[in-house]
């Protein structure tokens, strides 16, 4: 027997048939999870990381702006924690809003912004596929 008519062989008769995964991920929640965890830390490094090149590079960047972008980094870093809960995608889109909100103390940050927010745009279309 090949293996999809040893598969139909081993279920007990009138078992309903389990969905095929359409992803072919053994488990497609987990790769989400982890993809948004992923993309949030990696979100948090670089805005941490962007502090001093944006403070030599673009000058006026005071203490409220590094406030800011620390707290968006720790916010990110939280969020990237907690992707089992049903709130932390939206809460991820909100995130990435501010991070552009932010582009009023200063325009790198617009720049980051719309750059996290189209590669949170792309972790948000590959979890809707892999979800189905």
């Amino acid at each position: 027997m090949t293996g999809p008519e040893r598969e139909q062989a081993e279920r007990p008769t009138g078992a309903p048939e389990a969905p095929p995964r359409r992803s072919g991920l053994r488990n497609p929640d987990r790769a989400a999870r982890g993809l948004g965890a992923g993309t949030l830390s990696l979100e948090a490094i670089v805005l941490l990381l962007a502090i001093q090149p944006i403070r030599m590079v673009g000058g006026d960047l005071g203490g409220t702006a590094v406030g800011v972008l620390v707290g968006l980094a720790v916010a990110a870093m939280v969020l990237a924690g907690v992707m089992r809960r049903p709130w932390a995608w939206p809460a991820g889109t909100v995130l990435q809003g501010l991070l552009m909100l932010a582009g009023l103390l200063h325009w790198s940050l617009l720049v980051l912004g719309v750059i996290f927010a189209l590669v949170w745009a792309y972790a948000l279309h590959v979890r809707r596929v892999i979800l189905g």
